[in-house]
């Protein structure tokens, strides 16, 4: 609980317009020696005339517009609303002098002045002159002492249990949404421990009618307060809901009030203290009006944070699993698993410091309201005129670099650990505040803090958790407070504990963890694991993959769909953190996963934390055995997960089943490496070591998996890691005819979605026309023909409902991939004819490389040059992989337009190379160059790894950027925000663009470079490669032109700046010689003997440090 009897103010206040109070001009405050002639005036961005910037504020998110702001302006602005303004604050400095309360004093103002109207002037709304403040903050103090809040803890921990055994029941299947049932915790919490009221919240669907109540009343307080006054009239119904719920809230607090007087009680709650304690000032008790003020100010302000601390919490640590890591380390080390007490509390400071690094990165009420008590100069130079309203952006004063440094962006829960907060807490007064400020701050702070102890202890100790979503990014919703939206996880009991051994525990019985237990094996009942057809009649085993793009998955759906035919019945399909210390010991083990420039995938991260912080046999008997995919472009991390995990559950006293399985995705032959791997060492070891033999010789390679039925219904599904947006524009970047041509596309992006220049856009295309109409025509099939799919194994394809072959085959599955050896086998067990078996047999043999692989040859390339194959739809299906998204750079910053991004892509069109009569179309530039504006299409952003962003402190930090062709996409998106900065009159580092083309027609954005150019955001250096130019200094290549200005780039380098690559791999690599070669001249000028064994050491460690790079195929 964190009710704000402080300056926090409700979101609502900054949707539309904040009412100031009357602004009148008086003497400067003796504070500042400066004269307000002598200041310098706020920044603001232009408004429209009478709404001012209303139309800039996002309804939806307000704080990502605030911080849009705080990003384009810097340290302050001012935005103008209808007439009335307000003062934002955003760096640690400036909010230190406003935490000032001689100066500064908080304000009532907007949607808080629409909340009065249904709790009057309790401690949250109360004027700071109001009487009846003093009298409640006098009287319930006492209330929050530290006996009275240990009084609080064996009911917390009973409405704790009841959300743990809730989990419990419903078992590892269920997606927890989280936010909603943290609510119902704290909310249960608030009401049993200071008012004995239960709502139950657990035993009901739905919730009691006071919070539907509560939320309407919030929700029309804002809109209220944004509304003019003559437009109530048309507001009617609005109204009318709007005090019938402050009714609702009224009655509610009122029935608990009188309950309480008919029965009295000798607890030692708040109510008790509302009703018995006598102000030490004034004498005199709290009316019964002002008691239900403040009930209902307790329910509104005291749950919704501590939810949303909680519900951010547990989102950063499944992001962070080295944190999540020590702080169940610290639990089990600190509670065992015993029943958690109060004295464990004081004693889990690493716990403690999560939830400080929570509150710093997420605050829960990310702005807080003052107003100047008289004129001011903030800063030494902003004039602030007596009463006007100051609004501290805790969301960005919460990560100045100049208090925590470049990582201020990242998790780091070390950093909170007590020493270090006290140490930052001193030397920069006011830098964490989310619990507001001085004599107004959250009187139920540690109310809160022991509550989110108690329930991060007790979660943690029973449970494991992960992802629901693996993909999931945060996104922010925003009523009064802000949580995360849409985050579900799942949770699986520990140690094979079962729910009736945990409400023993939680009830204080008798130590369960002696007791031997079964192995669990992952989430086995979750709706995406597999089901295979001989589920129950071959050997168990299970599967577990680690994947962020879905290749993985996909491989392992493969393994457990080819298990029936060796023995073996797949269990379990799912990732590798749903194995999270309960790696099965009872039946073999399959690992498949990938390699992310060295660290685990999405979905792996607990897991590989988890086997890496083992010390000694704790894997014995486990039988396992892995495949690991990578890219030779990382050569310091290739393959390193796959490895990692290799090695280190062998070490930890597990069995290998047979040699791990390597793929190389440069190669583009991961599918036809893992069947090799499956077919020649996996499946033989397998029936070695478990006496199983292959089953189904006689149903032929190409048994089809899929059955299909042919119908005439329409109807469509959607894909669910992807949201639909809509394009906007798009512009030809290069005259027609030119080779490889560049497009330029604005997409609108879902209205819940926000990014970071430099991010990517995850595109979900679809195959182009022709290739699925040669499709349609190899297998005969009408345009509008529709099939029904029913699968006996997990796929991705839509099944057991009506859907259009066309969309299957446009949306569904990968046409273009290569065909795998094991697909060519299917091929030719299908022909009609022995010419046609054996010229198949030879290009799945010795031929597939130069014949297949190299000329990138699909299955339905074979189907058309081999028409006498008589391979079944089902069994043509089953072969192909499923659809994956494509990343691109956006290149464009939210500054320019939050909600929406560009993309900059180069079209890859040329003859087939498997038939020269065929053009070879890139799957997804060709989509995105079909679409015209008003199109819509499936999107996601995907954050880029944390260096790749710019540097927080812009003023101070130069940056280089190097790139060609299209690798200019992110960096039109850095400069595009450096521009936006400079232009709000904030005065940045140098910036230098090494730039490579073919010449001035491919120019890419010439117009708007050469505008940011003048503007002082860039100093761009190009090389042409295929025209002679003055400005290109003779340099061919991007590299050329480096290496040519390399005075320049290392008088930047000794400023401290970054460095930015982004290209084909090509670029990568060349760029890298010359960044090693200027090390070389740099070792030699400074009369060291040039060492390149040092140079390349040095280079590798300013990667992801001072040198970031992005490059592609």
């Amino acid at each position: 609980m964190t009710t704000k009897d402080s300056t926090c103010i409700a979101w609502t206040d900054f949707q539309v317009n904040i009412l100031p109070r009357n602004i009148t001009t008086s003497k400067p405050s003796n504070n500042t020696g400066t004269k307000p002639g002598m200041t310098t005036p706020i920044p603001s961005p232009p408004g429209l005339p009478i709404l001012g910037n209303a139309t800039d504020i996002d309804p939806n998110f307000p704080l990502g517009s605030m911080l849009d702001f705080a990003n384009k302006y810097g340290e302050i602005f001012q935005l103008n609303f209808a007439g009335r303004s307000v003062v934002f604050v955003t760096t640690q400095a400036l909010i230190h002098e406003l935490c000032d309360e001689k100066r500064f004093q908080k304000g009532v103002n907007a949607a808080l002045k629409e909340v009065r109207n249904g709790v009057h002037d309790g401690l949250f709304t109360a004027r700071i002159e109001e009487p009846n403040w003093g009298m409640a903050h006098r009287i319930l103090m006492p209330a929050f002492g530290p006996m009275s809040i240990q009084g609080m803890f064996p009911e917390m921990h009973e409405i704790a249990s009841q959300l743990a055994l809730k989990w419990a029941r419903h078992g590892s299947s269920t997606a927890i949404m989280v936010t909603d049932d943290f609510t119902r915790l704290t909310l249960d919490t608030l009401a049993l421990c200071a008012m004995d009221f239960r709502f139950n919240s657990y035993y009901h669907d739905e919730m009691h009618p006071f919070i539907t109540a509560m939320g309407d009343f919030l929700t029309e307080s804002g809109a209220r307060s944004r509304r003019p006054g003559f437009t109530a009239m048309f507001y009617r119904s609005a109204n009318q809901k709007y005090w019938e719920d402050i009714g609702i809230l009224r009655k509610t607090a009122e029935d608990v009030l009188k309950a309480r007087k008919e029965h009295p009680t000798d607890r030692k709650d708040l109510l008790s203290a509302m009703l018995n304690g006598v102000d030490t000032k004034t004498g005199k008790k709290l009316s019964d009006s002002s008691i239900i003020d403040n009930l209902i100010t307790f329910l509104i302000a005291g749950h919704e944070t501590t939810s949303g601390l909680l519900s951010f919490a547990f989102y950063q640590l499944l992001a962070h699993p080295e944190a999540y890591r020590k702080a169940q380390q610290e639990v089990d080390e600190v509670c065992g698993t015993g029943a958690i007490t109060i004295e464990h509390m004081k004693k889990l400071p690493y716990i403690s410091a999560i939830l400080r690094e929570t509150l710093r990165l997420c605050p829960t009420i990310p702005i807080v309201g003052v107003e100047a008590k008289n004129d001011e100069v903030l800063g030494g130079k902003y004039h602030i005129p007596k009463g006007q309203p100051l609004a501290l952006l805790l969301a960005k004063s919460h990560v100045d670099p100049t208090v925590y440094g470049e990582t201020a962006n990242e998790f780091i829960p070390e950093r909170m650990l007590d020493e270090n907060f006290d140490r930052l807490n001193k030397e920069f007064p006011d830098c964490w505040k989310p619990f507001g400020n001085g004599m107004r701050a959250c009187i139920g702070r540690p109310f809160a803090w022991q509550e989110a102890l108690l329930v991060m202890a007790m979660l943690l100790q029973n449970f494991n958790f992960l992802h629901d979503d693996p993909s999931y990014t945060l996104q922010y919703k925003q009523t009064l407070t802000t949580k995360p939206k849409d985050f579900y996880m799942r949770a699986v009991l520990r140690n094979g504990l079962t729910p009736t051994e945990l409400e023993h525990r939680l009830a204080g019985g008798q130590d369960t963890s002696s007791i031997t237990r079964k192995p669990t094996a992952g989430l086995a009942s979750m709706t995406h694991s597999a089901k295979t057809s001989t589920e129950g009649k071959g050997k168990p085993m299970s599967i577990y993959y680690g994947s962020n793009t879905g290749t993985c998955e996909a491989l392992a759906q493969r393994l457990a769909a080819d298990a029936s035919s060796h023995g073996f019945s797949a269990k379990v399909v799912d990732p590798m953190d749903a194995a999270n210390q309960s790696l099965p010991k009872d039946q073999p083990v399959v690992i498949i996963t990938a390699s992310y420039e060295g660290q685990p995938p999405d979905n792996a991260a607990l897991f590989c934390g988890w086997i890496e912080s083992l010390k000694g046999n704790e894997l014995e008997n486990v039988s396992y055995a892995v495949f690991g995919c990578g890219h030779h472009d990382w050569a310091q991390t290739f393959h390193r997960i796959p490895k990692l995990v290799d090695n280190t559950v062998q070490a930890r006293g597990g069995a290998r089943i047979c040699d791990m399985g390597l793929t190389d995705a440069a190669q583009g032959e991961m599918f036809t490496d893992f069947e090799q791997w499956e077919d020649e060492t996996f499946w033989p070891a397998m029936e070695a070591k478990y006496g199983t033999t292959a089953q189904g010789a006689d149903s032929g390679t190409y048994s089809p998996s899929l059955s299909v039925t042919f119908s005439t219904p329409r109807s469509s599904t959607l894909r669910q890691d992807v949201k639909e947006a809509l394009v906007v524009a798009t512009e030809e970047l290069t005259a027609p005819g030119t080779a490889a041509p560049k497009t330029h596309i604005e997409i609108q992006l879902p209205s819940d979605v926000r990014y970071s220049a430099g991010d990517y856009l995850a595109v979900l295309p679809i195959n182009p026309k022709e290739t699925v109409n040669r499709a349609m025509r190899r297998f005969q099939l009408a345009w509008d023909a529709h099939i029904t799919i029913e699968a006996d194994r997990g796929t991705t394809l839509p099944t057991n409902i009506p859907v259009p072959v066309y969309d299957v085959l446009g949306a569904y599955v990968e046409l273009a991939q290569p065909a795998t050896k094991r697909s060519i086998l299917a091929l030719s067990e299908a022909a009609k004819d022995s010419a046609t078996k054996e010229s198949l047999q030879n290009i799945a043999g010795a031929a597939y490389t130069t014949e297949v692989s190299r000329k990138r040859v699909s299955i339905l390339d074979l189907l058309e040059k081999f028409p006498s194959v008589a391979l079944p739809f089902g069994s043509f299906l089953a072969l192909l992989p499923p659809m994956r998204v494509r990343q691109y750079s956006i290149s464009s910053s939210p500054l320019w337009n939050p909600n929406h991004v560009t993309l900059t892509y180069s079209l890859l069109e040329a003859p087939a190379l498997s038939n020269p009569e065929q053009k070879h179309v890139g799957v997804a530039t060709s989509y995105l160059a079909s679409l015209t504006a008003g199109d819509k299409l499936n999107v996601s952003v995907r954050p880029s790894h944390t260096a790749f962003h710019l540097p927080l402190e812009a003023e101070k930090t130069p940056i280089i950027c190097i790139a060609a062709g299209t690798g200019l996409a992110p960096f039109k998106g850095f400069i595009q925000e450096r521009a936006a900065q400079i232009g709000a009159g904030r005065n940045l580092a140098p910036a230098i663009l090494f730039f490579g083309c073919r010449g001035k027609a491919d120019d890419l954005y010439r117009g708007e470079f050469d505008r940011w150019e003048k503007m002082g955001a860039v100093d761009v250096r190009r090389a042409y490669s295929r025209e002679d130019a003055e400005e290109a200094c003779g340099c061919k290549h991007v590299d050329d032109r480096l290496w040519h200005d390399r005075k320049d780039v290392l008088e930047l380098w000794d400023r401290g700046a970054k460095v930015y690559v982004c290209g084909s791999r090509e670029v990568g690599e060349s760029v890298k010689k010359v960044v090693v070669r200027i090390g070389l001249e740099s070792q030699k000028s400074s009369g060291k003997e040039p060492n390149e064994e040092k140079a390349l050491k040095w280079f590798e460690s300013i990667r992801n440090e001072r040198y970031a790079t992005d490059v592609f195929d």
